[in-house]
């Protein structure tokens, strides 16, 4: 009989926690975790309950989700294992950039422990994904920039780090108007009026609301910080 994948739902459950702590520099409520997981309020309740009798998250008295050693190192592997997916796919299948992450989505649970060192090894031991985001356990674990686009002052120049990926829509948008990890960016003006900002990127410049700048994560301009500042959502 082939091995059964379990622990799907708590997988995704943690890996979303993961990314939303540790990839955007937010404090984990359950209503948070719903909206990204597309899932019912009582839905996660009812998981919590059960990640938290499993010893793999912590729930304090602001109702903050946090992960225990054993639950973040179930949702490093989980995300480890989806970005050298997303590799495998943009590199070597050569699938387009922007469908990768929900490709990606689907492997994840399929690599096994047998499986994912030799996947690393055929990928050349990448350090980030697509998208820009540290592949766990592939190096120095980095602080990451909180910066982004719509945090920076009229005229900055920087590079862009990581883009959100779990949108294939905006994903698509991105790849269309070429705002790709490790390309510079400048911000040349903002409409707060109009909820747009303009960026360059190249030659082209690029209007789009102020929702999808705090979607682009840059690296820290000098005299910065890695945080964040007025773009940041609330």
């Amino acid at each position: 009989m082939p091995k059964q994948v379990s622990n799907v739902a708590s997988d995704d459950y943690l890996s979303a926690i993961y990314r939303l702590s540790h990839d955007e520099g937010q404090d984990v409520i359950a209503v948070r975790l719903a909206d990204r997981l597309d899932i019912t309020p009582p839905s996660v309740a009812g998981m919590l309950k059960r990640l938290i009798r499993d010893g793999l998250v912590t729930q304090d008295s602001r109702k903050v989700i946090k992960l225990t050693p054993e639950g973040l190192r179930r949702a490093e592997q989980m995300v480890r294992r989806h970005r050298l997916a997303e590799c495998l796919l943009t590199d070597v299948l050569k699938i387009e950039w922007w469908r990768a992450y929900d490709e990606a989505h689907l492997l994840e649970h399929g690599i096994s422990d047998i499986t994912e060192p030799h996947l690393f090894e055929t990928l050349k031991h990448p350090k980030r994904s697509p998208f820009g985001y540290p592949i766990p356990g592939s190096g120095r674990d980095e602080e990451l920039s909180m910066v982004t686009l719509a945090d920076l002052e009229e005229g900055e120049t920087t590079i862009i780090d990581r883009v959100f990926e779990e949108d294939e829509q905006l994903l698509r948008f991105f790849w269309e108007e070429g705002i790709l990890p490790g390309k510079p960016v400048t911000l040349e003006s903002v409409a707060p009026y109009r909820g747009t900002v303009t960026a360059l990127l190249g030659e082209r410049s690029v209007v789009m609301g102020t929702q999808v700048a705090q979607r682009i994560w840059v690296k820290p301009p000098p005299g910065r910080a890695h945080c964040g500042g007025k773009g940041e959502e609330t």
